[in-house]
């Protein structure tokens, strides 16, 4: 593995990078946070060791502005605090794991080995596409066969759930659950009410039906089997 330290104590800096350079990793270190920001950002690396207290910029305002940017590098966080609220700090603000000093090298390593195994997140694509339709989920806009559709946010939503699933049928449930987060209520006709009027806006001008209901099951987007 590719790692970074940043870490203002020389000694447990030295330490840290000789232990894993031993177990075979590529090891760089930074000695304060605004240079340890600036590595984090200019390099690929597979893991991150970040102290909580560092000059210049601390460790926890570190991980969020890596966050902020979009960084979803494993960082294990270090701290001489103990305390729990400090411990839920870091990890709500985008820290990994957390590890507190002072600790066994073997358990460094075993955490960020543990870490290095987790899969990557899973990144939505901003542009979601099926067929001739095309939902732009930042600029929330929506196209088919280039002509605009207007339409109101909960039928974007219904919508942009039925292509986030292509080649799946979505249910009622399903789509209640999703979109309006209710639970199922058999009663309701409120899917049946927003697919229709998606529909209508969807299928204006058009011959082929864009949403096809897949009889006793559900809906899906067509073009996408």
């Amino acid at each position: 593995m590719r790692i970074l330290i940043v870490e203002d104590d020389a000694e447990t800096s030295d330490y840290l990078a000789q232990g894993l350079s031993q177990a075979g990793h590529h090891v760089v270190t930074s000695a304060d946070g605004p240079d340890g920001l600036f590595k984090a950002t200019g390099n690929a690396f597979d893991a991150l060791v970040v102290d909580r207290m560092l000059p210049g910029l601390d460790g926890l305002s570190l991980v969020k502005a890596l966050r902020a940017a979009g960084s979803t590098t494993p960082i294990l966080m270090l701290t001489a605090v103990g305390g729990i609220s400090d411990r839920v700090e870091g990890l709500e603000g985008g820290a990994d794991d957390y590890l507190v000093k002072p600790f066994a090298f073997s358990e460094l390593a075993a955490r960020l080995n543990a870490l290095a195994r987790r899969p990557a997140p899973r990144v939505e694509p901003h542009v979601l596409k099926t067929a001739d339709i095309v939902l732009d989920l930042d600029r929330r806009t929506v196209e088919r066969a280039g002509r605009r559709i207007q339409l109101q946010p909960r039928e974007f939503s219904l919508l942009a759930e039925l292509m986030r699933n292509p080649r799946r049928v979505m249910t009622r449930t399903m789509l209640l659950e999703r979109v309006w987060d209710f639970d199922f209520d058999p009663k309701t006709n409120i899917v049946e009410t927003h697919l229709s009027r998606l529909r209508s806006k969807l299928n204006l001008g058009f011959d082929v039906d864009a949403i096809e209901t897949v009889r006793g099951a559900g809906y899906m987007i067509r073009g996408s089997r």
